[in-house]
């Protein structure tokens, strides 16, 4: 007898909660529906659902987000790097203290070896018709960032194969949820033969219609919940074997229904997250400004703290990182959250002068300025003008200084700068140092806030 068994899956949400009434109401309604029919139906998500740009993720450390995933009927989930090092250790460890549904995750141990006890290696679902499905998952290897954390990492793909082995001797069918990228899954389908289906995340990548390699299918449905995916496995009941898999996307702006509230619902969560944010932090007699363009206040002000903070010898930043200023009066949590929404640690970072000098003389490029950025923790638009302390650069005179002295092409010196600047390849000089500490799990945010607690304004002038 043939029958069809339906994954409904989502990956990289990102707390892009003005999709998620569409596809909670869709989810909840197809499998409602394929239930009726007498099919088997599963509801995945393959990681970085938690995004703590969002307020109501960052007031609740993601709790809210494993709420939302209970009530949409979610059956079992892995975690995404934003699971797994924005959140401190014990915000993960209490993370899915109220999930409804099992924790697929292989390659994550604390620091003596044993996996955290909200996780497990796989699951088995045993279905209506008699067959078994075996899910195992893995997430991106960061491993440095998780052993600053607290945590161990394994190699994802080697860990696979022992738990894709496992589960293959008593699974009809073979799935993995895999926050690694396309390109790992496309190793994994060559490497692991006994995987049926991998549902991919963390790249981003959206396959349309799925993607066949080596007999695996790879699916895959984008990110910030702008579509969701669905893989249709058609097996012989009799023999327990699968004849035929399919993927599709749908489209959520275009092909899932909206709700008569879903605006209502959707402004529900902002204020729910500026609520859980409202304690105040420090009183301003007069507004802080800051401007992508020119020079301002707050980028000023966050890149002295971050000097500070890092204990370094001068500091940059980009003005890109503030999305708005602060008001006069009480300044809240929430405001400070709206202003650096972004996931991005301080970092200092030990280069030569040499070194130093070519990464100062690359900022004063008219390019910098209005160049769009995406990705590496960055919530903003634009990358907006640099800003130094202790550092200064006269690219007519050719001369750079820090704290006032000429800057020594032999000598080390230490920068305090962004996280973004030591993953992404814009300063070759600070992407390729072998001497960089990553401040976590510590965001900009609380290092302003800090500043805002310990400075001295003198806003009477």
């Amino acid at each position: 007898m043939k029958e069809t068994i339906h994954i409904y899956h989502t990956n990289d949400l990102h707390s892009h909660f003005e999709n998620w009434p569409r596809i909670h109401r869709f989810l909840k309604a197809r499998k409602r529906w394929h239930e009726e029919e007498g099919e088997n139906v599963l509801i995945f998500d393959i990681g970085d659902h938690v995004d703590r740009s969002h307020s109501m993720t960052e007031g609740s450390l993601g709790k809210r987000n494993i709420e939302l995933l209970n009530e949409a009927g979610y059956d079992a989930v892995t975690i995404g790097n934003n699971e797994g090092i924005t959140l401190p250790k014990e915000g993960l460890d209490r993370l899915y203290d109220n999930a409804q549904f099992p924790v697929v995750l292989a390659n994550l141990y604390d620091q003596i070896g044993e996996r955290p006890k909200w996780a497990q290696p796989f699951h088995f679902f045993h279905l209506s018709n008699g067959m078994t499905l075996g899910l195992t998952g893995a997430t991106a290897f960061f491993s440095g960032a998780y052993e600053q954390l607290g945590w161990k990492l394994s190699q994802p793909l080697d860990e696979l194969e022992e738990q894709v082995k496992e589960i293959g001797l008593t699974s009809d069918i073979v799935v993995v949820l895999s926050h690694l990228g396309i390109y790992e899954d496309e190793k994994m389908a060559y490497s692991l033969p006994e995987v049926d289906v991998v549902l991919g995340a963390h790249t981003h990548h959206l396959l349309h219609e799925g993607k066949e390699v080596e007999g695996t299918l790879l699916a895959a449905a984008g990110r910030f919940g702008y579509h969701v995916g669905h893989v249709m496995i058609e097996v012989d009941t009799e023999t327990k074997q699968i004849i035929g898999k399919r993927a599709r996307v749908y489209n959520t702006a275009e092909e899932l229904p909206a709700p008569a509230d879903e605006q209502q619902e959707i402004e529900e969560y902002e204020q729910e997250g500026k609520q859980m944010l409202s304690q105040p932090v420090v009183s301003l007699s007069q507004p802080l400004k800051s401007d992508w363009f020119a020079p301002s206040e707050l980028p000023q002000l966050l890149c002295e703290a971050l000097r500070e903070w890092c204990k370094a010898d001068g500091a940059l930043l980009n003005a890109g990182l503030f999305l708005g200023g602060l008001p006069t009066g009480t300044v809240t949590k929430y405001d400070i959250h709206r202003m650096l929404p972004h996931p991005i640690n301080p970092c200092l970072i030990e280069v030569s002068g040499a070194e130093l000098k070519e990464v100062l003389k690359q900022t004063t490029d008219d390019k910098w300025p209005h160049l769009t950025i995406k990705g590496l923790g960055f919530r903003g638009k634009v990358m907006g003008r640099f800003v130094y302390d202790r550092l200064e650069v006269d690219i007519n005179r050719y001369r750079f200084t820090i704290d006032g002295k000429e800057i020594i092409n032999d000598r080390q010196y230490k920068l305090a700068t962004l996280d973004m600047f030591a993953y992404g390849q814009f300063f070759p000089q600070l992407y390729r140092s072998p001497s960089k500490k990553h401040f976590m799990p510590e965001f900009l945010r609380d290092v302003m806030e800090w500043k805002l607690l310990h400075h001295e304004f003198d806003l009477e002038e």
